[in-house]
């Protein structure tokens, strides 16, 4: 066995176990429920549990890897060359109101590039793995990108940052843009699924602002290896703690990141055409 494939079995047993932890809190948050210091950012006793689900395997298994956790924040020496980006429960909003779009991500990254991702969706059961250089599968079979070659015929996610209230770069303009150019574009609410049904061919691209490493890790991975391609809004080098990515099976990537780089201010729209 490769390390690579080692990370990906106990990324996975750790997925899983935390999947199980989510499950069983499905429907009996309400009253647990607080928000982290933004308005609609949100958290529950199920993120805390998984997390502390996935923490332990890896303590155990690499207690010298660093960790990067949503809800722990930064754990160990953050310059060593692994490090472990966790999301608990991405999509907690979605839990919260028992909405059935949430997973577990957890992703590793070596010395900076992601290498190894799992994410687990526990409602439908649904397990997407990668390693690089091992393939992408979901529930242990193999997963290739979409095959749409043009945007007019593309159908697109996207999400909202937390800060969309406050900030007047929060992506309503590039959503109103690209739904008027595409078949349409869907927000499930949670980066991770999203990403993962790039792999999959599921949707042929993404883009969202305000995101953290811990929401992309796994699905960066997951995404190039299932063929698509993974960049910033203008096609450069991803930087992973910049907030933003561009992720879409490689055939609409140079026409969406054209799109998204013109995209006229929301304030130039007339109501009728958002």
């Amino acid at each position: 066995m490769t390390n690579l494939q080692i990370f990906l079995d106990i990324a996975t047993e750790a997925a899983l176990a935390a999947g199980a932890v989510l499950q069983g809190y499905l429907g009996k948050v309400e009253d647990a429920t607080t928000e982290k210091g933004r308005p609609g950012d949100l958290v529950t006793v199920a993120d805390k549990a998984s997390e502390a689900v996935v923490l332990d395997y890896l303590h155990r298994h690499f207690p010298d890897h660093a960790i990067l956790a949503e809800e722990s924040g930064k754990l160990g020496n953050q310059k060593n060359e692994y490090l472990w980006a966790i999301d608990p429960l991405d999509g907690t909003t979605n839990f919260a109101h028992q909405y059935p779009c949430f997973a577990v991500s957890i992703g590793l990254l070596i010395n900076g590039i992601p290498q190894v991702g799992v994410i687990y969706d526990p409602f439908h059961d649904e397990l997407y793995r990668a390693a690089a250089g091992l393939g992408a599968t979901l529930n242990r079979r193999p997963i290739r990108v979409s095959q749409t070659t043009e945007l007019g015929k593309s159908l697109l996610v996207t999400g909202f940052a937390y800060d969309r209230r406050e900030t007047a770069d929060n992506n309503y303009a590039e959503f109103c843009h690209l739904t008027h150019l595409t078949q349409g574009v869907r927000r499930s609410g949670s980066a991770s699924i999203d990403l993962a049904h790039v792999a999959c061919g599921r949707v042929d691209g993404y883009w969202e602002r305000g995101l953290s490493p811990w929401d992309i890790a796994a699905g960066i991975i997951l995404v190039q290896e299932a063929g698509g391609q993974v960049t910033a809004y203008d096609k450069s080098p991803l930087d992973i703690y910049s907030g933003r990515i561009l992720a879409t099976n490689g055939l609409i990537d140079n026409s969406l990141s054209q799109e998204l780089q013109q995209v006229p201010s929301l304030s130039t729209w007339s109501n009728n055409q958002c």
